[in-house]
């Protein structure tokens, strides 16, 4: 069979001779393969990590069933406050640094993907499938991820999720079959000499049948330490126009790939916003004197207006909020302790409670677990930064939980459900 496949190559095989660039060889695609077996485990496991953080158990997370690649899950905690701005700022972040990686390592192995025929032993179709769904898995979690913070037009956490599975399969049967090969191809030359060599010294790698190095390559036109330059300092302007959306500060300005974080209000509300009152349909008249907050749980509802919020005990922290897209933010909110509204409603020890909001969007609720509600940092915000929430930030009060994913801290909250434990 693979004898008849190489007598009969499709259309177009003969022009992969026509990549001859003299760069391609084990040693460079090893040291891209190296730098992304370091990274890209780093942005699966956040972004696994992040599905966990949106509380699957309580039906909130997305996908909702996902069968099989069911995942453990355990209390997210509120401890450090920064767990989830540091998770998720590095899946973001570093998901689109190692994007210039990614695009040098498959222009690395080009020829091979379109080698003809595409296997000559079962061992060989293995690694070709693993390659398929490795190749097709980052791109695809790439494209659906950069989409996602730039429009989120899409169903993308449904995709992304599984999409991440195909490529985290594909991911660990290449390196298993690869990873020996890689190894002693980084030992055939030594990076220090590879920097210390100029263009007109550089020299192809020995051809080898099956192999990434062209029968005839052509002239060099750049050396192989400038081709770690060039793909080094596109992963570092990357970085540039990415990390001010998660560190915040002057660096901002410079986060040209933040999301749609760019909305913002004034004074001391002038920190990001996702959405905003208007595109939630809420207007004033359903915020002002009629808004009501009721409390259940307990023997009797509690309905309390934003005076009487006032009158209780207030609390300040200063906590981030993350968003899944990569931006955070940290600013000084001042409300009641969820834990205080918890007895207050006749439930001291929850295991967990639900929130509902005015917004009848898709994130207008959120489940939160014991620790959650408990976490003295977790508040009923209903000012911030020493000035009462904007609309757009929730008035007339919002959710704010240490570590808790940014959509869930809800805002323009109406009502809470207070859940005892079974045993209480």
């Amino acid at each position: 069979m693979w004898r008849a496949l190489d007598d009969h190559p499709p259309p177009g095989a003969r022009r992969l001779q026509r990549w001859r660039s003299p760069l391609r060889g084990r040693w460079l695609t090893s040291v891209f393969g190296a730098t992304l077996l370091v990274t890209l485990p780093i942005v699966a496991l956040t972004g696994l990590l992040s599905y966990i953080a949106y509380g699957p158990r309580f039906g909130q997370a997305i996908p909702g069933d996902v069968g099989w690649l069911k995942l453990p899950t355990f209390d997210w905690p509120t401890d450090p406050s920064w767990l989830y701005r540091l998770s998720q700022g590095l899946h973001v972040g570093l998901g689109l640094v190692v994007i210039p990686v990614v695009l040098a390592k498959l222009w690395s192995v080009i020829p091979r993907l379109f080698a003809w025929p595409p296997s000559r032993s079962i061992a060989q179709l293995l690694e070709r499938v693993s390659l398929l769904m490795l190749v097709g898995g980052v791109l695809f979690e790439i494209v659906t991820g950069v989409l996602n913070i730039q429009c989120f037009g899409f169903s993308f956490y449904t995709a992304h999720y599984f999409g991440a599975w195909v490529f985290i399969a594909g991911f660990l049967v290449h390196v298993a079959i690869k990873a020996p090969r890689m190894w002693s191809s980084l030992r055939a030359m030594r990076l220090r000499d590879v920097l210390r060599t100029r263009r007109e010294d550089t020299r192809a790698e020995p051809w080898e049948p099956d192999g990434l190095v062209a029968a005839e390559p052509g002239p060099v036109t750049i050396s192989r330490r400038g081709a770690l330059a060039l793909v080094g300092g596109g992963a570092l302007f990357m970085a540039v126009i990415t990390a001010g959306q998660t560190l915040g500060g002057v660096t901002r300005h410079a986060a040209l790939l933040l999301p749609r974080g760019r909305t913002r209000g004034d004074g001391p509300n002038d920190f990001e916003i996702n959405r905003t009152a208007l595109a939630a349909g809420i207007s004033s008249a359903r915020t002002g004197e009629r808004w009501r907050l009721t409390l259940t749980g307990g023997a009797r509802p509690v309905v309390l207006d934003r005076a009487a919020l006032l009158a209780l005990p207030q609390y300040t922290a200063t906590l981030p909020i993350a968003c899944v897209e990569g931006w955070s933010t940290v600013q000084t909110w001042t409300g009641v302790r969820l834990g205080d509204l918890a007895r207050l409603a006749g439930v001291p020890a929850p295991e967990s409670a639900h929130v509902s909001s005015l917004d009848s969007g898709p994130f207008g609720s959120a489940t939160l677990q014991r620790n959650q509600v408990l976490d003295p940092d977790a508040l009923l915000a209903l000012r911030v930064n020493g000035v009462d929430l904007s609309a757009d930030h929730g008035y007339p009060a919002r959710i704010v939980v240490p570590a808790l994913p940014g959509v869930h801290n809800t805002k323009w909250v109406t009502a809470i459900a207070f859940r005892a434990a079974p045993d209480a």
